[in-house]
Parts: structure tokens; C-alpha cells; sequence
């Protein structure tokens, strides 16, 4: 049901009477925080707006789904982003019939930048097609956990490759993780107040009507490939066991080993897991 697609930081999930077109972490107004520091980079914003036309135009899906992280600014707009934002969303819809938006931890007030009929959903995400998006800088709602598949953005994860000659270069990278479904379910049954049970998988029963079932989280790269990303490969200076490297509560929980996740490149290639491509971070 999910689709990767080659050499570009969107997939596609699709079942025989719908496609939806997912991708994560826009960022629009980045360009600002540099004019800010003294940097004037001219607004990239068509740029990401001709790239992702070009993706709906191609592969035609239904539905646009954006996990998070709209604009650039966290809790207001700057005054770019009153421009480009609504530009942005008001040519998309020419495009594509729906599109709806996953809250991220940079979309306040995000409401009056977008066009009314684009449907704002919760941070802790929702599930389509049996797989559940959430943005990733908070829990994602017990709900979710009927989904046998996650799909998270967040992390902006890249990889960085070092020579001898201490030359560095960095690539933006997919992340497939296994998860213990079990152990998140214990933690959203604590986090939601539930009344817990001695065993999870029967609280949980009680609760939603079925077992939990996520196995596997996907990580997507941003899709504004001007960002930057912290290399999961790089050791966190000072911490054993590499925990403040990794961005959002999930995957800083028991539930997920990202030290044994696999690193894939845009354009499919295996790198191999966190744990084996930290000897070249």
C-alpha cells in the first residue's frame, strides 16, 4: 500500500478506489530566519511549489496529505509567509481535489494563512488506508495504533558520509524502524489516563476493540530539500546511549531501536542501519 517514489521525498499510499499523496516538513518562510541573521536568499517557495505540481501531475492521486510543518516561524507568521503560504495552497488546489494537513510543531496560527476548505487535523495524527501519519514532536493518538504501519516526518533525517581527508558530504535518507508495539501501547494507555490493566494488549482491547499492531515507522526527509537535518549517524558528544540525537518522544522511547533502523536513499539504495553507518559519521 505504500509507495515510495524514486528519487523524490513523498510517497504514495494507494488502495483500488483511492491515492494519496504524502509528504512532510515544507517550511515555507525559511528564508526569512537567514534575512534575519544578515543572509538574504531570495524566496524558494515556486521552486517547492513546481516540484510538487510536477508529483501531482504525474502520479494524479486524489487526495495531498501534508504531515506537518507548513511554515518556517512556530507560533505566529511572518510577514512572507501571509504571501506565500496562501499563494502556495491556493495554486495546489488547482491540481489536486483535497488536501489535507497533519499540525506540526511550526504550524500555530497556521488557520488563516490556508484556504477554508483545507482540513486542519490533530498533531496526534489520523489514519488513512490503515496507516497512521502523525508529525512526530508529540505522541501520536492510541488510536493509531490499529495501523500495522506508521508514518512520522519530524527529524528531517539526513546521513553524513566523511573521507580521510575529512571532507564531509550529506544525503537525505528514508528511515524504516521496527516498532514495539506493546511498549507504545503502554505508554499512550499511561499518557491518555486510561485504567490499565496488568496486561496491555487486554487494556487496550477494552479500550479501542482490537490489539495493537503497529510493526513498522517510516521517517520521511523533509521535502524542502534546502533544510538541513541532523545526521542520524553522528554521535551524540557526551551521551552513551545516543538518545539526544533523536528528535520527538517516540523515538526516544523503548518502543523503537533506532540504533538498529535502516537507512535507505532517496533514490532506494540500502545504506544499512544507524548502528553500521555511524563508523563513517
Amino acid at each position: 500500500m505504500i509507495s515510495l517514489i524514486p528519487n523524490s521525498p513523498a510517497l504514495l499510499v494507494k488502495s483500488q478506489k483511492e491515492r494519496i499523496l504524502a509528504i512532510a516538513d515544507l517550511h515555507i518562510g525559511w528564508e526569512i530566519t537567514l534575512s534575519q541573521k544578515g543572509i538574504h536568499v531570495p524566496t524558494q517557495t515556486p521552486k517547492l511549489l513546481q516540484k510538487l505540481i510536477s508529483l501531482l501531475i504525474e502520479h494524479k492521486p486524489e487526495k495531498l496529505l501534508i504531515v506537518g510543518d507548513i511554515k518556517h516561524t512556530v507560533e505566529t507568521a511572518a510577514s512572507g509567509e501571509w504571501r506565500d503560504v496562501p499563494d502556495f495552497f491556493h495554486t495546489l488546489q488547482e491540481h489536486v481535489k483535497e488536501i489535507l494537513v497533519i499540525r506540526g510543531n511550526h504550524d500555530g496560527n497556521l488557520e488563516p494563512l490556508l484556504p477554508q476548505n483545507i482540513k486542519i487535523l490533530p498533531a496526534t495524527g489520523a489514519a488513512f488506508l490503515n496507516i497512521g501519519f502523525f508529525h512526530g514532536h508529540c505522541w501520536p493518538s492510541p488510536t493509531l495504533l490499529r495501523c500495522e504501519t506508521f508514518v512520522m516526518a519530524h527529524v528531517h533525517p539526513v546521513i553524513v558520509f566523511r573521507d580521510q581527508a575529512g571532507f564531509r558530504i550529506t544525503k537525505q535518507v528514508w528511515i524504516k524502524t521496527a516498532c514495539r508495539s506493546d511498549e507504545l501501547a503502554k505508554t499512550l494507555i499511561q499518557k491518555s489516563n486510561m485504567q490499565a490493566e496488568k496486561n496491555t494488549e487486554k487494556t487496550f482491547q477494552r479500550y479501542y476493540d482490537t490489539a495493537p499492531k503497529a510493526f513498522y515507522i517510516f521517517i520521511m526527509p523533509s521535502f524542502n530539500d534546502f533544510l538541513g537535518g541532523r545526521p542520524l549517524n553522528q554521535k551524540n558528544q557526551g551521551s552513551k546511549d545516543y538518545a539526544g540525537i533523536y528528535s520527538g518522544p517516540v523515538l526516544r522511547s523503548k518502543a523503537v531501536d533506532m540504533e538498529n533502523s535502516e537507512a535507505y536513499l532517496l533514490d532506494g539504495t540500502f545504506l544499512g542501519t544507524i548502528s553500521q553507518l555511524k563508523a563513517i559519521g
